[in-house]
């Protein structure tokens, strides 16, 4: 049974002469004990959509079922309150009651929608259990840390039983260390009570560490729907890769049958592309920055770069490399051989051609691609 349906849902605002359009005759089934991530930038429509599942905006048109039960139809003038609905929300404020002890705000909504089997039952210390925090059950919100009250957060959200689980950028208040702490433990807490989860969130690291699978939001439509891997691995568009951390674009063109960038040719194993215009698109870990005569058997080389910027991070280096048309990449080195990255340096990209991916500029689909015949080097086009 799916926990989470949505059929032709669209949100405008404004008036109907001129209206906005938020979310745009979405479709999505999410599954009985699935966590489907919303994915996209400001304004894409992700936020409205949780708030139209959570009853808290009124949709325009379309359908909303949550299990077997349908909470919101325009067409039949159904639109159930928030209270309805079955539904535990995680705020992206941690929303807690100053005046009230933890214990008292996870029980709070048992009380609110009077169950009070649930408060004869223990389900307040189960719950206090469930995200580690039983110690803290006779503490003030005040008294604890952001980590502390966020996972009281979610334990007031869970503490119902709900059928759907609601998260709105519940980590982008906490520092990067709690981030990642409490990113693992609501991936651990999924797995373990299996509870139907709709999540919402800017940061790709975290939807792809979350979700069962993701959906990447445009304008108000999907763009992309799939597994983390099959998204990571396989974008459907430009925006999807730019947006899943594919961050480096190169602009290409034809010059004399031959690939270049504003920067010259393009080196190495340079596959066979249509057309005559692209864009290339790599990941900043793919990429090594060093002489284009230094290339090994299946990579390709931009040249005519300039160091501009090095970081320090670690286990590794940024890069900033800048082409001769002002693009700026990034490159992500492991910081292993104590090779020498001078700023003001003149160098290459280089990365395989199977890390590389080519997207057509004027609708952003992936450009099918194939082998190489023959793998151009500097002193092959010189001689040319």
């Amino acid at each position: 049974m799916a926990g989470l349906v949505l059929e032709g849902v669209r949100k405008e605002f404004g008036s109907r002469h001129s209206p906005v359009v938020a979310v745009d005759d979405l479709n999505v089934t999410v599954a009985d004990g699935e966590m489907l991530v919303l994915l996209g930038s400001s304004g894409c429509g992700k936020t409205t959509t949780l708030r139209m599942v959570a009853g808290l905006e009124q949709g325009t048109r379309g359908r909303i079922s949550i299990g077997d039960r349908v909470v919101y139809d325009a067409e039949r003038h159904v639109d159930l309150s928030p209270n309805r609905r079955n539904v535990g929300m995680v705020f992206q404020s941690f929303a807690l009651w100053p005046h009230m002890t933890v214990r008292r705000n996870i029980a709070y909504p048992l009380r609110a929608q009077r169950l009070k089997e649930g408060l004869r039952a223990g389900w307040v210390d189960e719950t206090a259990g469930l995200v580690d925090c039983s110690d803290l059950l006779d503490r003030y919100p005040s008294q604890l840390s952001g980590g502390q009250q966020q996972r009281i957060a979610v334990a007031r959200a869970l503490v119902s039983r709900p059928k759907l689980l609601l998260f709105d950028e519940p980590l982008s208040n906490l520092d990067a260390r709690l981030r990642d702490q409490l990113r693992t433990e609501i991936h651990q807490l999924h797995r373990r009570i299996g509870f139907t989860g709709l999540y919402v969130t800017h940061d790709q690291s975290e939807a792809l560490a979350i979700g069962d699978r993701l959906a990447i939001m445009r304008h108000g439509r999907i763009e992309q729907i799939g597994t983390p891997r099959e998204i990571f691995e396989h974008p459907a568009t430009e925006y999807v890769a730019s947006f899943i951390g594919i961050g480096n674009s190169i602009d290409l063109h034809k010059q004399t049958g031959r690939w270049a960038s504003a920067s010259g040719e393009l080196l190495g194993a340079v596959p066979d592309i249509p057309g005559d215009q692209a864009k290339i698109r790599v990941r900043a870990d793919a990429i090594r920055v060093a002489s284009p005569t230094n290339l090994a058997a299946g990579e390709i080389a931009v040249d005519g770069g300039t160091i501009i910027d090095v970081a320090y991070g670690g286990a590794w280096l940024d890069i900033i490399i800048e082409l001769k048309d002002a693009t700026t990449i990034q490159a992500r080195v492991r910081d292993t051989t104590n090779a020498a990255y001078d700023v003001g340096s003149p160098t290459a990209i280089i990365f395989k051609t199977t890390d590389a991916m080519f997207f057509n500029p004027t609708d952003g689909a992936p450009l099918p691609t194939t082998p190489p015949k023959t793998t151009l080097t500097p002193t092959a086009i010189a001689a040319s």
